[in-house]
Formats: C-alpha cells, structure tokens, sequence
C-alpha cells in the first residue's frame, strides 16, 4: 500500500514551528509559576538561580554525546523523545505539588531531566532546518524561531500571573502537559528528512567517543568559528548574570509585584516578538556577522545596562523591549551563519559543541548569581554599605540596587564581547574567510557539466 504523503520543506517547518509555539507557551507559563512559588518560599535570589543552573548544566556537560546521537540517530524522533521527557518531568511535578509534598530540590531535579532531554532537541531540529529548507531561507525561518521563543512570552507571564489566583500553580502545570502534546502530534505529522553522507561525516566516523569529539576538532581548525562562539561566552556570561537576577530585583523594587515582573517580562517578549517578526520578514543583515555583533552590543547597553539604571517600571519595560529586541537578530544571524558553512551530516555534532563552548560558562553564572547578589552586592548597596557612597546615586539605595548595580556592570561586559569581535578578522570577516558547505558540490556540479 502507498505511504500517504507526509508536508515537507516550508510547510512542514511552519507546522514543526507551531508546535513549538503552543509548547513554549505552557512551558514560560509554567517557568513563571515556579519563579514565584520559589521566591515565595525562600525570599532570596539564590533558589532561582539553582533551577536554572540544574537545567543548563547538562546541556553544556552532556552536548558532545548528544550530537553524535544525532548524527547517527533519527532527528525527528530526537525532537519526540525530548518534548515527551519534558512532558514528564512537568507531570512529576503536578503529583509533587497537589499532593503537598513539592520542595525546592525537586525542581532541581525536574530541570536536570528536562535539560539532559532538550540537549538533543535543539541540535536535532537546527540540523534539520539545513535540509528542510534552501540556505536563502535560513534568516527567516531562524527568525521565525526566535519568534517562537518569544511570542509565546507575551503572554505567558500576565496569563500566569492571573491564572494563579485562578487555577493555582497546579491548573498551569496541567495547561504545560497538554501543550507538550500538541508539539509531539505536529513532529508526527510531517516529514524531516536525513542528510546524506559527506566527506566531513565520513572524516568524523568512529567510536561515540571519537564523533562525541570530532565537533571539537571541525571548530577548533577553524579559528573564525571558534571566535564567533567565545563572543558569546563571555556575553552570555554576562547576560546569564542579568536574565537571572531580574526578576529578584523587580519584586524586591516593588514589594514583591507579581503584575510588575508579569510587566517587565511581558514588554521583553513584546520586543523579541518585534525581533523576530523583522528578523522573519528582512533575513537578516547581508553580513550576518554584523547581526551578532552589533546585536550583542546594542542589546547589552540598550537592555541589560539601562535595566540597572532604572528605577521605575516604564523604564525597565522600555529597555526589557528594546533589549530583547535584538536577541533574534543576533541568534538567528549566528545560526544561518553556521548552518551555511557547517555539513549537514556532522551538524549534531558541531551545533552541540558549539553549544558547549557558548554555554560553558552559564553554570558558573548561574551559582555565583545568588550568592553574589545576596551576600556581596544587596548589603554593599543598602544604606551606609561600601558600595552604595559611589554607586548610590546611579541606581539607588535599598532592595535590589546591588542586583541593580550588577546588571549595569552586565551590560557593559556583554558590549565588549560584541566590540572585540569587530577587533579581530578572523570574525568579522568570518563569512568571507570560510566557504558555505555547499560549495565544493556546486563546483563538482559545475565541472560536471563541462
């Protein structure tokens, strides 16, 4: 019997991608819930920084394997398999919570699951897109993608904030497992294709230990992608920082506000909307590089930077929406980059191995946060404190000018990532530096024909 046609190409993306969209809604609403009950029940920015430290660290620890997983496995069933653990991990915590029996530590718990699983989700479907769709349409469909990270965002922050006094943070948790459904049905009904081998597949062939390192050997022989990736080492060290003590210091502004955050977040993801949408529409600059680059240091001065100076909620929305603005151009500008220059079939490996290096430092991040905020920068910053007599008066005294303080410095370190890629050409000119993958077959096609 003839197999019933499957959507491929545009299509099948645009399904994929409304999953996703429907998923990361449940999933915001659900990160929002956990913010305030974890805050609710310690009063310090410590706890929130542990969950997402547990969530980050495998992802960073584990990405070698899982590309190599990748790359030898099914790719549509990679994503299945990640949306289906992150279900579960979300149920174990509704049973933990109408039970009474829910702890911090749990939550811990659930995000090494789900981030050990989304370790294979992201890798999967990126090296997907590659095949999915013809190299002029990686701006856009990447933009597209930032627009799923973000559109959900608009409204799940004020949704949960008054689904809580609704529902409880037991009806949000059940609202995240049906939307985990709706991306595993959309990933069942279409098509992802697998690459063919290439010459670089072929060369990276081995053991899992040997394909687990062969992504550190493609990026470390090329010293222009292994640049582009320590830009955003060090500036995702610096926005880890920030993205993690901003909810400590709007509800530590305000008296504990849940609308204020609900606020704040929901301005940022009005902005990445924006981004996205532009990112969609435009593609992007003509040298991507430029939209790393310039991105990294508009959004930390513009985003990071002014959240610190500010000190009143029209201010932290304003820089939260232009802030947020361009983190899809720098992310969807990076991924067509990569997607254009690295071979389809070692994709996984290299994609994950590039997460590992941006991302090295986000663990670290996460466990200083707390610790830095709570014990160093919030006593330094009260009334009297050795920090507050020269920082005072840029971003206030009392709670939260420390977390304040910190976000300022932020800003400025992730701007210097952006201008020392600019300094050096091995990035700048990344693009011209390296041929796209597709190159050497369109040249082999070529010689063919004569």
């Amino acid at each position: 019997m003839k197999q019933p046609m499957r959507p491929t190409g545009m299509v099948a993306f645009l399904i994929i991608w409304f999953g996703q969209i429907i998923s990361l809604l449940g999933t915001s609403m659900t990160g929002f819930g956990q913010t305030i009950w974890a805050y609710e029940q310690t009063g310090q920015a410590t706890a929130l920084a542990m969950i997402g430290f547990f969530y980050v660290t495998p992802m960073v620890v584990l990405s070698p394997v899982a590309g190599a997983i990748v790359d030898r496995g099914n790719r549509k069933l990679m994503m299945m398999v990640s949306d289906l653990a992150a279900g579960v991990a979300t149920i174990g915590i509704l049973i933990l919570y109408t039970t009474g029996n829910l702890q911090i530590w749990h939550l811990f718990i659930s995000a090494v699951v789900a981030g050990t699983f989304q370790t294979f989700q992201w890798p999967a479907f990126s090296a997907a897109i590659t095949l999915m769709l013809p190299k002029e349409q990686y701006g856009r469909a990447n933009g597209l993608l930032e627009l799923a990270d973000t559109s959900a965002n608009i409204f799940a922050p004020l949704l949960a904030g008054a689904l809580l006094a609704l529902v409880g943070f037991g009806g949000i948790l059940i609202i995240d497992v049906v939307t985990f459904t709706v991306a595993i049905g959309a990933l069942l009904f279409v098509h992802v294709p697998q690459p063919e081998r290439t010459e670089a597949g072929r060369t990276g062939e081995g053991s899992i230990w040997q394909e687990s390192v062969y992504g550190f050997r493609y990026i470390f022989n090329r010293s222009s992608l292994l640049g582009l990736q320590l830009v955003f080492t060090v500036g995702n060290w610096f926005s880890t920082l920030a993205y993690v003590l901003l909810p400590v210091m709007i509800l530590a502004r305000t008296g504990n506000s849940e609308m204020a955050l609900a606020s704040v977040q929901s301005a940022g993801a009005v902005g990445g909307v924006v981004g996205g949408l532009v990112m969609s529409a435009w593609g992007g600059p003509k040298r991507r590089v430029h939209g790393v680059l310039a991105g990294w240091i508009s959004a930390s001065l513009l985003g990071d930077a002014l959240l610190g100076l500010g000190q009143i909620l029209p201010v932290w929305m304003g820089a939260a929406f232009v802030g947020t603005f361009f983190v899809p151009v720098i992310n969807a500008s990076n991924q067509s980059i990569w997607q254009a220059k690295v071979e389809p079939d070692v994709q996984g490996r290299v994609f994950s191995t590039r997460r590992l290096i941006a991302w090295a430092v986000m663990p670290l991040a996460q466990l200083v946060a707390g610790p830095l905020a709570d014990q160093v920068f919030e006593p330094s910053m009260q009334g009297g404190g050795w920090l507050a007599d020269t920082f005072g008066r840029l971003v206030g005294t009392g709670p939260g000018a420390g977390i304040a303080l910190i976000l300022v410095f932020c800003g400025i370190g992730g701007a210097l990532s952006g201008i020392s890629g600019y300094a050096i050409r091995a990035i700048r000119d990344v693009e011209a530096i390296l041929p796209d993958h597709d190159a050497a077959v369109e040249g082999a096609a070529a010689k063919a024909a004569v």
